[in-house]
């Protein structure tokens, strides 16, 4: 993601809810190195109630950036590597018949959790993968007609290897759309890299959150309270026509064959009103859009190919076209 990190208001008084969310990247920054543009959106999604695409090569921390974010929220996260050979029921859980009382029991599934870790999620076939997006979508999950609510809040972060594309089932565009952002997590700069390396060799273990001193800094019940404060931050007509615009020029320009759907407005909105919060403000403004547009937009339009072959990227398209859209003052 692109973009300025968010930074409070000082004219805007801040609940305990919007305080205590922005203790979380200090907290997440005891185990993490950078990233914060990245724990933003996780945020975001959190407050939008949806769900985040992970982009970036092995050996950034993506596991452990999960796993960091649901301990500072005291939140439970788990993990799932997909493979080839996993099944739906692997995902979701199923029915196990207990010999002892001779009837059928449910075991959850690892779905069953508030922040779960979906790892390189193209590698599973397209079976799996529409059993978990049925999940995220419904936030339910239905064996033999008997319906068993998710935890809440609940959110999928589903990782893909941008490096590795053999052997894998890329997801198709209808199911990509399902996912509120996509966020790419970079390689850290030079002065990261040493910083992970000094915890490194200070002692460090990715795998003790506890030791690294990462408490919890805000609760279920604060993204409740922020959820509702979301709610009522105000939008102006012109910021809606706004995103309607940019939403309806992405399927105007050329260069794409697929442009954003009034989904993609939806959320689009629903992350501009999250990040206008989170910085300090009870409205909407069009920069606080532009600040999302990118992680909200890039992976629900698709490329011509031949556009694609010139080296032309989803990123330009979207510059240019924030360029010709008019801004509303």
């Amino acid at each position: 993601m692109t973009g300025p990190v968010f930074a409070a208001a000082p004219a805007v008084a801040q609940p305990d809810a919007r305080a205590a969310l922005h203790r979380l990247r200090a907290e997440v920054a005891k185990a993490v190195v950078g990233q914060d543009n990245v724990v933003t959106c996780l945020v975001i999604a959190l407050l939008c109630r949806g769900h985040v695409l992970l982009e970036g090569v092995p050996g950034v921390a993506k596991t452990l950036l999960i796993r960091t974010v649901a301990a500072a929220l005291d939140l439970q996260s788990k993990r799932v590597q997909f493979t080839p050979d996993l099944m739906p029921g692997d995902v979701t859980g199923s029915l196990i018949f207990d010999p002892r009382t001779a009837a059928f029991t449910f075991r959850e599934g690892p779905v069953f959790t508030n922040l779960l870790l979906a790892d390189e999620i193209n590698r599973t076939p397209p079976k799996t993968q529409s059993a978990l997006l049925e999940v995220m979508e419904e936030r339910q999950v239905s064996v033999e007609g008997e319906r068993r609510p998710l935890p809440e809040p609940f959110i999928v972060a589903a990782t893909q290897n941008p490096v590795e594309y053999e052997g894998t089932y890329p997801l198709p565009e209808a199911q990509l759309d399902r996912f509120l952002l996509k966020l790419t997590v970079p390689l850290p700069n030079r002065d990261e890299e040493l910083g992970v390396l000094r915890a490194h060799h200070a002692g460090f273990d990715p795998r003790d959150l506890h030791a690294a001193g990462v408490r919890p800094v805000a609760t279920a019940a604060d993204l409740a309270a922020a959820r509702e404060a979301v709610h009522r931050v105000h939008v102006a007509e012109p910021v809606l026509g706004y995103i309607v615009d940019l939403c309806r020029a992405t399927r105007a320009t050329p260069a794409l064959e697929l442009g954003a759907s009034p989904r993609g407005a939806t959320a689009l909105l629903s992350a501009a009103k999250a990040w206008s919060w989170l910085a300090g403000r009870d409205h909407v403004t069009p920069d606080d859009v532009k600040a999302v547009v990118r992680p909200t937009l890039q992976h629900r339009l698709r490329l011509r190919p031949e556009v694609e072959l010139e080296g032309v990227s989803v990123d330009t398209v979207l510059d240019a076209v924030l360029a010709t859209v008019p801004t509303p003052r």
